[in-house]
């Protein structure tokens, strides 16, 4: 009896944790999900929050709001609202004029990936020849999978002259294998990283011997600690220390010294495949370029799937600030430091990466220059005021006048110039057809202080000789009916009737009327070449 009531008893008490966790469980499915403005537990997948006394964590956090309580580490501001990308966009002027000749004809190029500049000026860049980065280039766990293609055997590093885009030295054969980032120091030393090999270079000018001064990590074996992952750019600092951004796997930045000896780092993966409204500080989503900001004793990251600009100082890479534009969307390739006009971020985007997922995201894949001041964009430009297509990283002169962005697909590297020096049309090109005729009202349309331009004498002799071949072709064409007219010709008879031959006389225009047929319409389709080029574009999936 007493076991009987006992066995009841028992089976009531267990059952009542089953009906509490029924009740939670429906109370968890009921409840509204979290906004991702609310949810900054979705970027912490690796580290315990919760752990006030976790050193790594508030090694990170160093700026950041460390020693708060874990619910309130990284507070989410509202969300803005959205404005009209579109109109907005539409709204910014281009300050740069593309050069369309630049550079010259016979540089031939693979997936251009990086771009800088050395002592001399010349514009330095670093290229796929014909290695592609596919989705079978890497396995799970990074490892590179094409090994036995062995190194690119023609040069990967090319030097071009900035006024005309010849080449003026090349280098790199057969020694990497899938080029990433580049980077020339004060001192003529050329930083590269190879995300096949995991390894971060250092080269002596122009590349010297061909045999690297310094090299960093384990080639084709990734890691993290003393190795890499994918490692994606390099900046140098005047005394020859440097930052290496580890950027595809470990989602970290490093500082060592002049030496290669490591001096302190930050930064963990905040990547998780969505973009989101707001990241927390100190942490990436694939740092992918650095620059320097020598007057604010900066160091800032792209931070590349965050679509932002971290800055920190490079002193201990404790966060300063971040530079967000919705106009430039979830996406921010690379950047590059220009101290003209008080300080601008000249920036490349790339295309969405949601495509389908977030449809209402409207996106263009332009330049855009960004003021450090105000952290507002400025102006925006791209290959004759279009958009780009897989742009990869930018470069821009100490002075801010020339731009130079290297793109993956289609494989080239452009050059922009600031409007001020692009030299204007000449009046005689751009004045109005009515005041043909009347020189005095031309001069009175001129801009106060402008030179009127009066014909060169190149161009009078040209007008000349064109008046002597219309007279001399009348004279003959004349002379031709006068002497057919006697017979004196040795094709055609009197009795064959011509256009010159009417009644009333010969005309000119018979003669202009017969030949008129000869000519014929230009084909105005585009080459092969530029249709075939634009079928290339969806192959650039990876960077």
């Amino acid at each position: 009896m007493h076991s009987t009531e006992n066995a009841k008893y028992l089976g009531s008490r267990s059952s009542l944790p089953i009906c509490c966790l029924l009740l939670l469980l429906l109370a968890v499915v009921l409840q509204p999900a979290a906004s991702q403005t609310q949810s900054s537990q979705r970027y912490l997948q690796n580290v315990d929050i919760n752990n006030a006394n976790n050193e790594r964590l508030q090694q990170i956090l160093k700026g950041s709001g460390a020693g708060a309580a874990p619910a309130q580490i990284w507070p989410q501001p509202p969300l803005k609202a959205i404005p009209d990308v579109k109109t907005e966009l539409a709204k910014l002027n281009s300050t740069y004029t593309y050069q369309n000749d630049w550079p010259a004809n016979n540089v031939k190029l693979g997936a251009v990936t990086a771009v800088s500049f050395d002592k001399a000026g010349n514009v330095v860049i670093f290229h796929r020849v014909n290695r592609v980065w596919g989705q079978q280039t890497f396995d799970n766990r990074n490892v590179y999978q094409e090994q036995y293609l062995g190194p690119i055997r023609e040069s990967t590093i090319l030097a071009l002259e900035p006024a005309t885009g010849a080449m003026k030295y090349d280098w790199g054969k057969n020694f990497f294998y899938m080029p990433h980032g580049l980077t020339v120091d004060p001192e003529d030393n050329v930083w590269v990283t190879d995300v096949a090999m995991h390894q971060v270079f250092k080269f002596p000018p122009r590349g010297g011997d061909g045999k690297p001064l310094l090299t960093l990590g384990t080639a084709f074996k990734p890691g993290s600690g003393k190795k890499f992952c994918k490692p994606t750019s390099v900046a140098v600092l005047d005394n020859g220390d440097f930052f290496v951004a580890d950027g595809y796997c470990n989602a970290r930045i490093l500082k060592y010294s002049r030496a290669g000896e490591l001096i302190t780092s930050w930064g963990q993966n905040s990547f998780s495949g969505v973009s989101y409204d707001v990241a927390p500080q100190n942490y990436f989503a694939i740092p992918h370029a650095l620059t320097l900001v020598p007057e604010l004793e900066l160091l800032c990251a792209a931070d590349r799937e965050n679509g932002r600009v971290q800055c920190f100082f490079s002193r201990n890479g404790t966060f300063h600030s971040q530079y967000h534009s919705q106009l430039i969307g979830d996406r921010l390739f690379s950047m590059a430091y220009t101290p003209a006009s008080g300080g601008q971020l000249v920036i490349v985007n790339g295309p969405t990466a949601e495509l389908g997922i977030h449809p209402e995201h409207y996106n263009e894949v332009h330049g855009f220059v960004l003021s450090m001041r105000s952290k507002q964009l400025v102006s925006k430009f791209g290959p004759n005021n279009l958009e780009f297509h897989n742009p990869h990283d930018v470069a821009v002169t100490t002075d801010g006048n020339e731009i130079y962005v290297a793109e993956l697909a289609p494989m080239r590297i452009h050059k922009f110039v600031h409007r001020s020096l692009t030299k204007p049309l000449s009046l005689s090109a751009t004045k109005d057809t009515s005041n043909i005729g009347t020189g005095k009202a031309g001069q009175e349309n001129a801009a106060p202080g402008q030179t009127v331009h009066h014909p060169s004498g190149k161009a009078i002799l040209v007008a000349s000789l064109m008046l002597l071949f219309a007279g001399s072709t009348f004279a003959l064409a004349l002379l031709f009916a006068r002497r057919r007219k006697r017979g004196c010709l040795p094709f055609g008879s009197r009795s064959r009737r011509h256009a010159w031959e009417k009644s009333d006389g010969f005309k000119l225009g018979g003669l202009l009327d017969r030949d008129r047929n000869g000519f014929e319409k230009l084909d105005q389709q585009a080459s092969d070449e530029e249709q075939d080029t634009t079928t290339t574009l969806a192959s650039a999936q990876y960077a």
